[in-house]
């Protein structure tokens, strides 16, 4: 179940109130879901600042709390990637173990928010494991990420996970075109095998790109940590960092498929709106050619196609041939 900001706050602040805050908590979400204005105003609240007490006609003063940035201190750190690397590496996360066990101070929180969390590279996972498992009190991990899948099982199992509903931008990186192919088949050809295809080669098509532009983006990244730590260390490292590289890339690869499997379903969606009389709420400027498939589909054959493509997202999740999944996924979801 997935949370708006505000509603996450208020399930935070209850837990703290009574005493049943977890210790760790992974904030997830898109971009502009609002993770890193919740983590500040948690912090806030931990800090004791979020109830300024009452004015002079006893009405509540609301202190809004200040962003990350001008909040780090002491008992509250901020660990970000590295500029150079666009990593969290593990020399980091014991630095963030050694100063947490130096704060004291009664009734102080110690609070450490790890932002691109999923940035951790498999070392620095496994020494965070140790802090999770073992934290000092009074301390609470936040942990934000815009890909959850790209940390450890065992790091997940560990924290109480809270996912933030955001307004996903469709049409960015490749989505733009694969809506207009829907476009054009839901005019043309919505539910024959040629409209199928249609769509599935525009589906690989947009998904092949991404992923050599995001190879190129990990091979950049690895290229520029080699010439920085080229003189300092041996070859097995920097061999390790390219594997690394390699399995980020692979990663985000997973992500972007998914992101385009949520642009399919967004735009079946409204065309369930459209079948029950409902406005388009992901595609409204294109509504009129949505509403064309509702006089050639019933709202169970929809239905049946959502479940089609879930099947398809599932299916790829395991070690099935990705390119023949994808060609006989798409032919039941939209032949």
């Amino acid at each position: 179940m997935a949370f708006t900001a505000e509603r996450a706050y208020e399930h935070i602040a209850k837990a703290h109130e009574h005493g049943r805050l977890a210790h760790a908590l992974l904030i997830s979400g898109v971009k502009d879901s609002g993770k890193e204005a919740l983590a500040a105003k948690v912090s806030w609240l931990l800090q004791g600042k979020a109830n300024g007490g009452t004015d002079l006609f006893g009405d509540a003063v609301i202190t809004e709390p200040l962003p990350l940035e001008e909040q780090e201190n002491d008992a509250v750190q901020l660990v970000r990637p590295e500029k150079n690397s666009r990593v969290i590496n593990v020399d980091r996360i014991r630095e963030v173990e050694q100063r947490l066990h130096m704060v004291s101070g009664k009734n102080v929180w110690k609070i450490v928010v790890l932002l691109d969390a999923d940035r951790m590279n498999p070392q620095a996972q496994n020494a965070f494991l140790k802090t999770l498992e073992e934290p000092p009190n009074s301390t609470i991990l936040l942990l934000l990420t815009s890909q959850p899948q790209k940390l450890l099982p065992t790091i997940l199992s560990r924290c109480v996970q809270l996912p933030l509903l955001g307004k996903t931008d469709y049409r960015s990186k490749g989505g733009d075109e694969l809506v207009k192919t829907l476009n054009r088949v839901a005019s043309e050809s919505f539910g024959t095998p040629w409209g199928a295809l249609t769509i599935k080669s525009a589906f690989t098509e947009v998904l092949d790109r991404r992923k050599v532009e995001l190879e190129k983006l990990e091979d950049e990244n690895y290229g520029a940590e080699k010439k920085h730590y080229a003189q300092t260390t041996d070859g097995r490292w920097l061999k390790e960092r390219e594997e690394e590289h390699k399995a980020a890339a692979r990663s985000a690869y997973i992500g972007e498929r998914s992101r385009y499997f949520d642009v399919l379903m967004a735009w079946m969606a409204d065309a369930l709106r459209c079948q029950n009389g409902c406005p388009c709420e992901d595609f409204p400027e294109v509504a009129s050619l949505i509403a064309k498939i509702s006089d050639k589909e019933t709202t169970s054959s929809l239905l049946k196609r959502v479940e089609a493509l879930e099947e398809l997202r599932s299916t790829l999740e395991t070690n099935a041939s990705e390119q023949l999944a994808i060609e006989c996924g798409f032919l039941q979801a939209f032949g």
